[in-house]
C-alpha cells in the first residue's frame, strides 16, 4: 500500500501534468517490479486536496498500454467523503472502458478531524460527513454499488465495524458471489478474534501491518489508539462499553440527541465543492443598496448588510479542475493585454507626462508588462490639490457611505479574481497561489477596514446630568500612500482603504516594479464611482515622487511599507518638515519596514512538518515577503538530522516562470535586487558552508532568477545572520540549547515575525514568553497572515506603528476629539 505524495515531494493538485510524470514515473517502476514479483500494489488515499490528483495519476498510469492488462492493483474509495459515490461510480465506468479490473479497497476514512478543520479554517465546504451514522450508511451503500459492479470493481471491504462487515457478507450472497470473491481487509493487532472467524468461514481476508521506521510507527499506533477509543468508535463500543449486540447491528441512524449541528444535505454540499466564489446572496451589492447607501448622512445607522461580521476570503482551490482551468484562462487572457501604457490619475482626469517607464515581467526580461508614466514634483503638488480640495466631502459622507464603495470595491475584485491574478504573475512574477491569495486579501482590507471604521464611527460619552459628553474620532486629510511590490494589490489597498475608510483622501504612489497593478486598482474605484480627487493614481521613482509627497505641506499622513532605510528616511523628514513650522500638523507617518525572522527548531521538533514549514516561509517568493524566514536555529542535537532533510526538500523545488503551476521558485523582482542577492551568496560561501545551490541553467539569460542556496556554520552575528537578504537565501544557525537558540533569535535589531517547532509544551511556553516578534508563530510556517485573525506587523526597526488587519488598525488614520457640553439652561436640565 503507497501513497502517491511519498513518491513525489511536490505532488500537488495545483500541477496535474506533472504529478503524472513524476509519481506516476514512479508508479510505473513499481509496476513493473511488482509484476516481476506477483505482488499487489494497493494506491492509498490521502487528504482530500489530492484525491482527484490520486484518482487522475492512477487511472493515466493504468490506462497505458503497457499496464492496461494489470489486475493485482488497487485503489482506496473514503466513505465519508460526500463525493465517493460520484468517485466510485467514475471508477467503475473506467475500468469497464479499460477492460480489466481493477482493486478498490472501501474504506471510511481517516483524516475526518483534519479535512473538517481545514474546511472551516479556509472557508471552504466540508467535504466529508458530519456524522459518523452518515458515514456508516454511505458504506453500506457504497458496499453494495461496489458489488454491483464486481465484474470490473473487485470489491475489498476495509473495516472492524461487525455491522459493515456482516452487512458486506450479506450483500455478496445477495449478489451470487462466493466467498473468495469478497476481500475482508482488518489491522494487524486488531480484532484478533474476528479475524479468525472469518478465516474459519472461509472468506478471503488481508492483514494491514505498517512498516518502516519506529518514530513515524509510534505516531500512526497513537493515531489508531485515539481512533479505537473515541466515543463513536465500534471497536470501543463493542469490547470496552459491552453494548448490547441489537445496538451494535442496528441500521445506521442519527442518535436521539445529535452532538453535531445539522450539515448541509449532499447534494447541496457537493453542489458547492468547485465554487471557490461565495455568492451574490452572501455578498449582497446591489447598485441600488450602494447608492442609498452612499446618499446616506454620517449620522445614519448602518444598514442591515453592513452589520454582518467579516469572514475571509476563502483561498482559491486549486484542487478544483474548474479553478485551475479558470487561472490557465485568465493567464492567457492577460497575456494578450499586455504592453498598454498607463497615465496617472488626478482629480479623475488621466494625466501623460513627459517621462515613461516600462514595467518588466521578471520571468521574460524581454517582456513589456506596461508602460507607465511617471510623476515628478509638479504632478505631486497637482495631486494632493485634489485630494485636499474632495476631502471634506468624503469626510462628511460618512463611514456608511464610504464602506459601500470599499464593499463594491471588494466585489469587483471577486469578479477578476483571476485576471487580476494573472497580472500579478506577469508583473511580479507571483506563482498562482501567492497571486491569488493577494487578491483576496486585498478583498479582505476592503471588507474588514469597511466594517471596523463604521464600528469606530459610532458615538461614545460618559454622561452626567447638566452635561453632555462625546469622544469622536475625525480624518487627518490627505493621506500619501507608498507601497511596496512585494504584495502588489493587497498592502496597497490595505494602506489605501484604510485611509479611506476613515474619511481620509488618498495620493497614492505604488513600487515601479507593480505600478500596473495599481493602475487596475485606480481603475476599479473609478468604475465603482469613487468622486474625483478621493484617490489619485501617482507612478514614480521613490526619490522624486516619494520624496515630493513627504515633503509637501498639505500632506498629514504617510502610510509606507518597504525597507527599514527608506523607512527611517521618511519618519525623519517628516518630523523635519513638521518642525518646518510649513505645517500646522506634526506629519503622522506609519511604517511597516523589514525582518531578519527567525524559526527555532528543538530537539522535540517534528521534523518533518519543521522542514514543510521552513521551506514553505524561506522559499515562498523567492523569499521576498517581509515575513520570510532568512534564518533558522536548530539545536544541536537534531541539527545534523534537520540540515539533510531540509537540503533534499529545498533540492525538489522546481525554479521555472511562475505562470508554469509546477514552478515553485519564480525569479526576483528586478535587476537590482538578483545582484543583491548574489552578492550575498558569494558573502555566504566566504563566511559559511554552502549545502545547496540550486543552478537555473538557461533560466538565467531568459529573466531573474536565482535558485535556492542554504548555509549552514553561520555564526550568528555575520551580515548573512544579521541583514535582510529578500531572496531565496537561507541561513542555518547551530545553538547548544534552547537558552543559545533564543537568544541568537531575538539577536537582531528587527522584531517582524518568528516562529518555533517543537512538540514540548515547556518550549512552547518559554516562545510565547521570550521570543521577540511582532507575529510569532508555533508549529507552523511564519508567512501567510490573515486579515482580522492574525494582524500583521512588529516593532524595534521592523515597524511604527499597529498592525495591520487589526482592530486598532485605523486608530492610526484619525485623531481623536473630546467634545463637551452644559446642557442646563438656567438652573433647568432638559432631558
Amino acid at each position: 500500500s503507497i501513497k502517491l505524495s511519498a513518491l513525489d515531494s511536490q505532488f500537488d493538485a495545483i500541477d496535474p501534468a506533472g504529478a503524472v510524470a513524476v509519481a506516476g514515473g514512479r508508479l510505473r517502476e513499481l509496476l513493473r517490479i511488482a509484476r516481476r514479483q506477483r505482488a499487489f500494489i494497493n494506491v492509498d488515499m490521502e487528504s482530500y486536496a489530492v484525491k482527484d490528483l490520486t484518482l487522475h495519476v492512477f487511472k493515466t498510469v493504468l490506462d497505458e498500454p503497457e499496464f492496461r492488462d494489470v489486475t493485482d492493483v488497487g485503489i482506496v474509495v473514503q466513505a465519508y467523503l460526500l463525493d465517493s459515490e460520484a468517485d466510485l461510480i467514475e471508477l467503475r465506468d473506467w475500468a469497464a472502458r479499460r477492460g480489466t479490473p481493477v482493486w478498490v479497497r472501501l474504506v471510511k476514512g481517516a483524516y475526518w478531524d483534519y479535512e473538517t478543520t481545514h474546511a472551516r479554517a479556509t472557508g471552504w465546504p466540508v467535504p466529508v460527513f458530519e456524522r459518523k451514522w452518515e458515514t456508516d450508511a454511505n458504506f453500506e451503500r457504497l458496499t453494495q454499488m461496489l458489488l454491483a459492479s464486481h465484474h470490473h470493481l473487485r470489491p475489498a471491504i476495509g473495516s472492524h465495524n461487525l455491522r459493515s462487515i456482516a452487512h458486506a457478507i450479506a450483500a455478496a450472497e445477495q449478489c451470487d458471489l462466493p466467498p473468495d470473491a469478497l476481500e475482508l481487509q482488518m489491522l494487524y493487532g486488531m480484532a484478533d478474534a474476528e479475524k479468525e472467524t472469518l478465516a474459519e468461514l472461509g472468506y478471503r481476508l488481508r492483514v494491514y501491518m505498517p512498516y518502516g521506521e519506529l518514530i513515524p510507527g509510534m505516531a500512526y499506533l497513537v493515531r489508531r489508539l485515539l481512533e479505537n477509543t473515541s466515543n463513536d468508535s465500534f471497536v470501543r463500543q463493542e469490547h470496552s462499553e459491552s453494548a448490547a449486540p441489537e445496538r451494535l447491528l442496528r441500521r445506521p441512524q442519527p442518535e436521539p440527541k445529535p452532538s453535531a449541528p445539522e450539515p448541509s444535505s449532499l447534494a447541496d454540499s457537493a453542489s458547492h465543492m468547485s465554487v471557490h466564489t461565495p455568492s451574490s446572496a452572501e455578498f449582497p451589492m446591489s447598485r441600488t443598496a450602494t447608492s442609498t447607501a452612499k446618499s446616506n448622512a454620517a449620522s445614519t445607522a448602518p444598514p442591515e448588510s453592513l452589520r454582518a461580521t467579516f469572514r475571509n476570503q476563502p483561498p482559491v482551490d486549486f484542487s478544483r479542475e474548474i479553478n485551475r482551468t479558470a487561472m490557465s484562462e485568465a493567464l492567457d487572457r492577460v497575456l494578450m493585454r499586455l504592453g498598454k501604457t498607463y497615465p496617472l490619475v488626478i482629480g479623475g482626469e488621466s494625466v501623460p507626462t513627459g517621462v515613461t517607464r516600462d514595467s518588466i515581467d521578471p520571468s521574460h526580461r524581454q517582456r513589456v508588462v506596461g508602460t507607465v508614466h511617471q510623476a515628478g514634483a509638479i504632478e505631486v503638488d497637482a495631486a494632493v490639490q485634489a485630494a485636499a480640495s474632495a476631502q471634506a466631502a468624503w469626510r462628511d459622507l460618512g463611514a456608511a457611505g464610504r464602506a459601500e464603495y470599499l464593499r463594491e470595491a471588494a466585489q469587483r475584485m471577486r469578479e477578476r479574481l483571476f485576471d487580476l491574478a494573472a497580472l500579478e504573475v506577469y508583473e511580479c512574477a507571483k506563482g498562482w497561489r501567492e497571486a491569488t491569495n493577494d487578491i483576496c486579501e486585498a478583498i479582505d482590507f476592503c471588507e474588514f477596514y469597511a466594517d471596523r471604521a463604521i464600528h469606530l464611527e459610532q458615538p461614545r460619552g460618559a454622561d452626567v446630568p447638566g452635561e453632555e459628553n462625546r469622544f469622536v474620532y475625525q480624518p487627518i486629510g490627505v493621506a500619501a500612500v507608498i507601497a511596496p511590490w512585494n504584495f502588489p494589490l493587497a498592502i496597497l489597498t490595505g494602506m489605501t482603504t484604510a485611509a479611506l475608510a476613515t474619511g481620509n483622501t488618498v495620493v497614492m504612489k505604488p513600487a515601479e516594479q507593480s505600478s500596473v497593478i495599481a493602475a487596475q486598482l485606480m481603475n476599479l474605484f473609478h468604475e465603482i464611482g469613487l468622486p474625483p480627487g478621493v484617490l489619485n493614481y501617482l507612478p514614480g521613482a521613490g526619490e522624486t515622487a516619494g520624496a515630493a509627497l513627504v515633503d509637501h505641506p498639505q500632506v498629514g499622513l504617510i502610510a509606507f511599507t518597504g525597507s527599514r532605510d527608506v523607512g527611517l528616511a521618511i519618519n525623519r523628514r517628516a518630523a523635519e518638515v513638521s518642525a518646518s513650522g510649513r505645517f500646522p500638523f506634526v506629519k503622522r507617518v506609519i511604517a511597516e519596514m523589514g525582518g531578519k525572522n527567525a524559526i527555532i527548531v528543538d530537539g522535540d521538533a517534528d521534523l518533518d512538518e519543521a522542514v514543510l514549514g521552513i521551506v514553505k516561509s524561506a522559499f515562498g517568493y523567492q523569499g521576498q515577503k517581509c515575513s520570510a524566514s532568512s534564518r533558522v536555529i536548530v539545536v544541536d542535537e537534531v541539527h545534523d538530522q534537520f540540515v539533510e532533510r531540509l537540503k533534499q526538500a529545498a533540492a525538489s523545488l522546481k525554479v521555472g516562470p511562475p505562470e508554469d503551476p509546477s514552478a515553485s521558485v519564480g525569479p526576483v523582482i528586478d535587476h537590482a535586487a538578483m545582484k543583491k542577492v548574489l552578492d550575498y551568496i558569494e558573502l555566504g560561501r566566504r563566511e559559511a558552508r554552502e549545502v545547496l545551490a540550486v543552478d537555473v541553467g538557461a533560466l538565467a539569460g531568459q529573466g531573474w532568477f536565482v535558485g535556492p542556496h542554504i548555509f549552514t556554520d553561520v555564526a550568528a552575528d555575520s551580515r548573512l545572520a544579521q541583514e535582510e537578504i529578500f531572496g531565496p537565501v537561507l541561513a542555518v544557525i547551530r545553538a547548544d540549547d534552547l537558552d543559545e537558540a533564543i537568544r541568537y533569535a531575538n539577536g537582531t535589531m528587527f522584531a517582524l515575525t518568528a516562529g518555533m517547532f517543537s512538540r514540548s509544551p515547556a518550549n512552547l511556553e518559554r516562545a510565547r514568553r521570550e521570543l521577540i516578534a511582532g507575529n510569532l508563530y508555533l508549529n507552523r510556517g511564519i508567512t501567510g497572515a490573515l486579515v482580522g485573525r492574525q494582524p500583521f506587523g512588529g516593532f524595534k526597526m521592523s515597524g511604527i506603528g499597529s498592525k495591520a488587519g487589526g482592530d486598532d488598525y485605523l486608530l492610526q488614520y484619525v485623531v481623536p476629539r473630546t467634545i463637551t457640553e452644559n446642557t442646563m439652561r438656567r438652573g433647568f436640565a432638559p432631558d
